[in-house]
């Protein structure tokens, strides 16, 4: 495979990303994959302002969606998966049902094709508040 020439670039976890041929035999100690510390970074500062103590539905809401623009398109599924969760769950605590439900389905649905129990366990129960 040939070295992309500009972004956005593909995510995929180290283990499965492709081996890239680099001109006159070069190597290249690290690939970076621009975005992806800042994507979950803005989830982390989604989860910090929709903490009860603290809590900034316009800022988290904000948060969580930045962190989606960049982690869908790179195919972050876990990482979108909790952007729902924490977007359902903003919108359950702010009254916006309708919303809570389409976000906390999605992040379910997300989770159970991924087999994540563990997260899907902890949308199931957040839907069930909404009931």
């Amino acid at each position: 495979m040939q070295p992309p020439r500009s972004g956005p670039f593909p995510y995929a976890p180290i283990n499965r990303r492709p081996t890239i041929t680099w001109p006159n035999g070069a190597r290249l100690a690290l690939w970076v994959i621009p975005n992806v510390e800042t994507a979950h970074a803005r989830h982390l500062l989604g989860d910090i302002e929709s903490h009860p103590d603290r809590f900034d539905a316009e800022s988290g809401e904000a948060h969580y969606r930045q962190a989606l623009a960049l982690a869908e398109p790179r195919g972050m599924r876990p990482l979108v998966a909790h952007c729902h969760l924490g977007l359902g769950k903003l919108y359950r605590r702010t009254g916006k049902r309708e919303q809570a439900q389409e976000h906390l389905t999605t992040a379910a649905t997300l989770y159970h094709e991924m087999d994540m129990r563990f997260w899907l366990e902890k949308a199931e129960v957040e839907m069930r508040y909404l009931s």
